[in-house]
């Protein structure tokens, strides 16, 4: 069994051994017939490269055969454009050479010209002076005093066309305003007619008989003591009979004590606990009277979204006057008028109405705060927000400011109109005297004039004109000057009518 087992592997180490020598012998056989193989690819390949080399040395040389001629062609041409390019330099050197030659000649005629010119000039100097000298001699006059005279003929030239300038443009301006501004105004005030009184400072009570005077007095006079404490009013009991006077510049206090007396009068019991106690009541009743008036104002007018606030001072207008005219109904009139004017003007109709019923809110405060009462309104409007439209409104309807919008125009406009209707206003006649002696003396301040007037109440200057000092063209100049001296040294209402007569007549307007 070992010897099998031992025979099995020596068959299986012969049949390893003979295998391997076997693989051996294909292999190196393999091996040959490969670098035979490989020899004929190399040799093959050889052939090939020289062949190919050839080729590309051929193909090459014919390639650098043909750049050689196209350069030599491009070489030719560059040449030809070389040389054509020379021949035009010389060429134009020569222009140039030919240009030069003639400018030098030109040169020289040009200096002997400004030579001859020279010599001219000097000669029209001297002739100059010459004639110059004859002139004075032959006229008497020195040349400065005829450069004056000419000056002054040329100052009356320009004065007379500036004349004739300025009533050509007058009359083109008034051609087209002046109707137009006429039946806008006109409409407006057609439309809003009010009423005008003139208000004082006292208020008279009636009596029911002259024993009431007494029990107005009181023992040892504690009643009208009180009454006067209370309301700050001055009663005066005289001997007018069966009334008592009630005297004070606060028209509000006045109306309190006013009512208060009245209800007193009425109920008979007139004693100091009574007498507070209807002026208590008349307070409130005053109030209530400010508060309504206040709202039926805003609601005249159509204004609406005012501030609580600003509804109470417009009805404290009521009470309020200016110049003798009752301020509320002023400024209602104000208000209407600014709104037709800015609807014929095709404008906000809201911001007019509204700017010229506000427009004097300040005259409400105006004896409790310091200031004018145009600074008065603006702060006040500005404090319960009113737009900056209605605040420049307010502050330029007296002309403090310059107007930049078209409502601030006519809110000015109207404030001027409802002033200047006839009985509108009062003035103390001691102030009518002296604006009237005013007007007369600014115009009697300009040169030329012989007399002036003023008539219609101060609406109208009439001056007169010492016909050999100013001519027709001048006294359009001297109205001009006037209207401006009266616009910068008087406060007065609506406008006045400059009339400066001579010859002919020259018309214009202080507004």
């Amino acid at each position: 069994m070992v010897i099998d087992i031992i025979i099995n592997i020596l068959i299986a180490i012969i049949g390893i051994i003979v295998g391997f020598y076997i693989r051996k012998t294909i292999a190196e056989r393999k091996i040959g017939i490969a670098e035979e193989l490989s020899k004929k690819i190399i040799e093959d390949a050889n052939r090939d490269a020289e062949t190919h080399k050839k080729e590309i040395l051929l193909e090459a040389k014919e390639e650098s055969h043909k750049i050689r001629l196209e350069s030599e062609k491009e070489n030719r041409e560059r040449r030809s454009e070389i040389q054509k390019q020379e021949k035009r330099l010389l060429q134009k050197e020569e222009s140039i050479d030919r240009k030069a030659d003639s400018l030098e000649k030109r040169e020289d005629i040009f200096n002997k010209k400004v030579e001859e010119l020279e010599k001219k000039e000097s000669l029209i100097d001297e002739l100059y002076d010459k004639q110059v000298k004859e002139l004075e001699r032959l006229s008497g006059l020195t040349s400065d005093e005829a450069k004056e005279i000419l000056l002054n003929d040329i100052k009356k030239e320009i004065a007379h066309e500036s004349a004739v300038l300025i009533k050509e443009m007058e009359r083109k301006v008034k051609e087209e305003s002046e109707k137009k501004s006429k039946e806008i105004i006109s409409c407006a005030i057609q439309k809003c007619a009010a009423e005008h009184v003139a208000e004082s400072t006292v208020t008279v009570v009636s009596l029911p008989n002259d024993e009431m005077k007494g029990r107005i007095i009181g023992r040892e006079g504690r009643n009208i003591r009180t009454l006067e404490t209370l309301t700050g009013i001055d009663l005066i009991i005289d001997d007018t009979p069966e009334a008592v006077v009630l005297s004070g510049f606060d028209p509000i206090r006045r109306e309190i004590a006013r009512i208060a007396l009245e209800k007193l009068i009425v109920d008979g019991r007139i004693h100091p606990a009574r007498i507070e106690e209807m002026v208590e009541k008349a307070k409130k009743e005053v109030d209530n009277v400010i508060r309504e008036e206040g709202e039926q104002a805003a609601f005249e007018t159509g204004i609406h979204g005012l501030h609580s606030e600003l509804i109470k001072l417009l009805g404290r207008l009521k009470y309020r006057t200016s110049y003798g005219q009752n301020v509320l109904r002023h400024s209602i009139e104000v208000s209407h008028l600014a709104g037709i004017m800015a609807s014929e003007l095709d404008v906000n109709v809201r911001i007019a109405k509204r700017a010229g019923l506000l427009h004097d809110i300040g005259k409400a405060v105006d004896h409790e705060i310091e200031g004018p009462h145009v600074d008065i309104g603006v702060n006040l409007a500005k404090k319960y927000k009113e737009s900056k439209d209605i605040l420049h409104c307010i502050a330029a309807h007296h002309g403090d400011i310059e107007p930049k919008t078209v409502e601030a125009v006519l809110v000015q406009a109207a404030d001027a109109i409802s002033a200047a209707r006839p009985g509108a206003r009062r003035e103390t006649l001691e102030a009518y005297i002296k604006r009237l002696e005013k007007l007369e003396s600014i115009a009697n301040s300009s040169d030329g004039i012989e007399k002036s007037y003023a008539i219609q109440a101060g609406r109208e200057l009439r001056i007169m004109v010492k016909p050999d000092s100013l001519s027709d063209d001048e006294i359009v100049l001297t109205a001009r000057d006037i209207v401006k001296k009266i616009e910068d040294e008087l406060d007065y209402p609506g406008q006045i009518k400059v009339n400066v007569i001579r010859e002919t007549r020259a018309i214009e307007y202080a507004k």
